[in-house]
Order: structure tokens, then sequence, then C-alpha cells
């Protein structure tokens, strides 16, 4: 017995070591922790249960029976995140640069059916050179069936992507179909093929950072999420966002305890909206207001900013939140912002998270670049996603919903539970000059009946009164009374139910 447990302790030893110390070093010098040294952040503290610690791989071609390291390049289990179940893998680049090979996907594949079995989250830590080349097409098969178990699982339990890492070639489509992808400045990097390939075939020279890493990902692509300074920033902010998440689909939003008073006044919010319409205004501002302790964990910062999204609670339970900002571009929609939020709202239809949403949005983005790209189809994804939502919605319009857009963002006719709007709203087809002067264009030379139609216009459609006259808005509220109307709003729809026609699947116009 004795002998059998000091085997034990070697061979558990060994896999702790992965690729040997050596390799470990470089790990480390090149800013990164090791694989087991990430679960050990990420995770609570002794809570981390590993399973397959001993499998190895089953290839014999180009010397690899002799090459053989337990775990065989990922490492695998479950833990909590303050106090709550996950399921993790992380790749170990000291062994075999984490390339995945059969075993190693196998490794990976158990996990994610435990964790649909089970009900919680899967967070993936990549750091991998890709697909095993000695083992050929069963290296492919194998990300295939984890590509498979990704598309199964959507929609089902969150899955969170942390690129640590190299993630290139087949890899990157894993966590392209996870619902969030974090990464790591200057150390990460994700792309379909590598600079070589590309200045082979097109003869551009491109960096590895410029062409697929955190800043390019997360500013230009909107491929990732967040970007970080380094792994332990990428971490911590994992715990942090889980926190937001239910655990499956069949649970409910976390619920944290919060001493902010539900019906806490923001006298500030009055003076919010500047005196000028062409001023801007930081949406930023109302949210943290609105949200409990001003706590609010925003999801792609960098990219379409006219657009902002994450996550805050309302007390003590977890709300989406899309607004427009006025910041950037005026708050206009575009192909990047309709993208950005629509899959935002998808997922929190899909988890039973509620969607709370701030207007101020003078409409479409014009111009030859947006409508040759697709922003009819583009900007359908918003609306198609608002519109097949099930959760309860709030929207509150603070200032401009003009034409389509006002549709699009959340309106009463998109099944909105609760719409309200500031005194300061203004819904119309447009705005008063461009809509005087199609209106009344035999007037154009006439600078004062042009000037008084204009006032005319304003004085009908610049303000909800109207749209509220039609039971298109539920009430004109004061703007240090959102949070209160917010949180009633909620509590009176967390029993709401409501069923989409029966169909296999919609077609979002993708």
């Amino acid at each position: 017995m004795t002998s059998t447990i000091a085997e034990l302790e070697r061979r558990r030893e060994a896999a702790r070591m992965g690729g040997g110390q050596k390799r470990i070093d470089a790990q480390h010098a090149k800013g990164r922790l090791t694989a087991r040294e990430r679960l050990a952040v990420l995770l609570d503290e002794g809570s981390f249960e590993e399973v397959d610690t001993f499998v190895e791989h089953n290839a014999t071609d180009f010397g690899m029976a002799e090459q053989k390291i337990p775990g065989d390049g990922v490492v695998t289990g479950s833990g909590t995140i303050n106090g709550r179940l996950v399921y993790v893998f992380a790749q170990d680049f000291t062994v075999f640069g984490g390339s995945l090979s059969e075993r190693h996907a196998q490794k990976i594949c158990k996990i994610m059916d435990a964790a649909m079995r089970n009900g919680a989250p899967v967070i993936g830590l990549n750091d991998s050179g890709g697909a095993r080349i000695q083992e050929g097409v069963a290296s492919l098969a194998g990300y295939a069936e984890v590509f498979q178990r990704n598309v199964l699982a959507s929609g089902v339990i969150p899955q969170i992507s942390l690129i640590m890492g190299p993630c290139a070639g087949g890899a990157v489509y894993s966590p392209a179909m996870t619902d969030f992808i974090f990464m790591v400045k200057d150390s990460s990097y994700m792309f379909v093929t590598g600079p070589e390939v590309v200045k082979t075939v097109t003869n551009e020279v491109v960096t590895q950072e410029e062409l697929g890493g955190a800043v390019t990902h997360t500013s230009k692509s909107g491929v990732a999420d967040v970007a970080f300074e380094n792994d332990i920033d990428a971490l911590l902010a994992a715990r942090e966002f889980v926190d937001f998440l239910p655990l499956s689909n069949r649970m409910e939003v976390p619920e944290r305890p919060s001493s902010d008073p539900w019906d806490r006044v923001e006298e500030s919010l009055d003076t919010l909206i500047p005196p000028s319409a062409n001023q801007p205004y930081d949406m930023h501002e109302l949210i943290r207001k609105v949200a409990d302790e001003g706590d609010f964990f925003e999801l792609q910062p960098n990219h379409a900013g006219n657009i902002i999204i994450g996550f805050c609670r309302v007390e003590g339970r977890t709300v989406g939140v899309v607004a427009n900002q006025p910041m950037v571009l005026a708050g206009v929609l575009d192909i990047n912002s309709s993208k950005k939020a629509a899959r935002f709202v998808r997922f929190c239809d899909a988890f039973d998270i509620p969607i709370l949403t701030f207007v101020d949005v003078p409409g479409f983005l014009p111009g030859v670049g947006q409508e040759h790209n697709g922003i009819i189809k583009h900007g359908a994804k918003l609306l198609f996603a608002y519109a097949e939502a099930t959760v309860p919605k709030i929207t509150v319009i603070t200032r401009k919903a003009y034409g389509g857009a006002y549709d699009v963002m959340a309106s009463k006719h998109l099944r909105g539970d609760l719409n309200y709007a500031w005194p300061t709203a203004e819904i119309a087809v447009m705005g008063a000059k461009g809509a005087v002067e199609i209106i009344f264009r035999k007037d154009i030379g006439d600078a004062e009946a042009i000037a008084a139609r204009t006032a005319e216009y304003e004085e009908r459609f610049a303000n909800p009164f109207v749209a509220a006259s039609m039971g298109f808005i539920d009430e004109v509220i004061m703007p240090h009374s959102t949070r209160r109307r917010v949180a009633l709003g909620l509590r009176k729809l967390r029993n709401k139910q409501l069923e989409n026609p029966w169909k296999k699947h919609d077609n979002i116009p993708l």
C-alpha cells in the first residue's frame, strides 16, 4: 500500500510539473502564469477538483510514443467562484505548446458534457499552439468535437473564454462560439491565419499583435470583449463577471445583498440633459446612478462606443443594460453597434436576464459605406433580437428617439413591458429641421417661414406627450426617480410569462 501511495504522489507531481521547470520558467519569462497557477487565481482557494490528471496521448508517429506527459497539455476539472460551481479547462503551454491532441480534446469534451448535465458555466483558459501536427486528422476531429459541444451548450450554460496566449487556426472557432471572450494585452492573440501566411498570400506585412492582438480584437474587430493588462487582472475580472451570470438557463439570476436603497433619488439626473439638443452627455453617468452602488461591468467598451452594453444589479439582481452613447457619433446606430447590442440582447434573453434600455438615438448612420456593407441586415439583427426577447424589458427614453431607430430600441411595439420617457424626450420621425425642409419644401427660401414652421414642429413633436397620448409611452417620469421606477418595474415583472410561437429555431438575419 505504501509503495502504491508513493507511486500516486510521484505521478501527481509529474502531472503538476507539466513540461518541466525549464518550460515553466520560459512561461513566466513571457509574463504568463502556468495553467495551474491560473486556476489557483480564478477559483476559490482549495475548491479545484481535477479530473483526467493522468491521461496521456495515444499517438505513435514521429517519435511521440516516447514523449508522454500526464495530462496531455490541458488541466481540467471543476471548482467554485464565490461558492458557485463552475467547470474549467486550462491549456498548458509547457506541454507540447498546449497543442490539441485527440485525448486533449476528449478531456475538454468531458468537462463540457458534465457542465451541461449539471447546469454550470464552462470557463476555458486558452493558451495553445493549435492542432498537434503529429496526430493529423485525429487532432482536427478533436476540435470539431469541441465545436459541436459549444453549439449545443449555447444558450444552455454560460461559456466564457480567456485567451491567455496563442490561439490560431481552427482553434479560434471554439472561443468565437462562446458567449464572452477576455484577452490579455501583449500576451494573447487570435487569428485564422498568421502573419507569415498573410504576407505570402496578400503581401501585407503585419505583426501578430496588429493582426490579432487583444487591442485589435477589442477595438477594431469586436471579436473579444475586454482586454486586460496581465493574467491576474483577466482572471480576477472573470471572477467578478461570473457573479453576474446565472449558472444555467434553468436557474434564476444570482442575488447579492445590497444596502443601496431601491428608491434612492438622484437629483443630479434632472440636469443631465444639456440645454442644447446637439450637446453630448455621458450615458455612463445615468447607468451608474441607477445601478446598485454604481457598479457596472461594461462589455466591449472600446468597440462601437456609440452603444453601451454590460451588466449591473438593481436590488441585488442582475440586469442587462443597453444604452445609446451620445458622446460617440451622437449615439447613432450603425453596423458595429447593432451587431454588438444584438448579441448581448440575445444572451440576456437566453438566460432570463431582464433588459434595461436607455434611449437617446438620432437614427441610423447614413452613408455609402454603411449601406454597401449591409446596414439594413445588420440593423435588423438588433430589431430581431429585441422583438424575439421574452424577458422583462424596461425602456427609458432620455432625449432623442428618431425614426426607425426609435422602433428598434426596445419600443412598446416590440413588446416592451414598461416604456418610460423623461420630459426632455423627443419622439418623432426625424429632427425638426429635417422634417420642416421635407414637409415645407416650397418655403425653403423664406427664412422666417422656415423658422416658424420649425418652432411649430418642435412644439408639436419635441416632447414625449404625443407618444404618451397614444399609449406608446407608459409614463413620463422625472429623471431623479429613474432608479425607483426601474426597481419597481423589475419587481413587478419577476413572474412575467411570455412565449414565442413554437418553432425549431428562428432565422435571424445574419
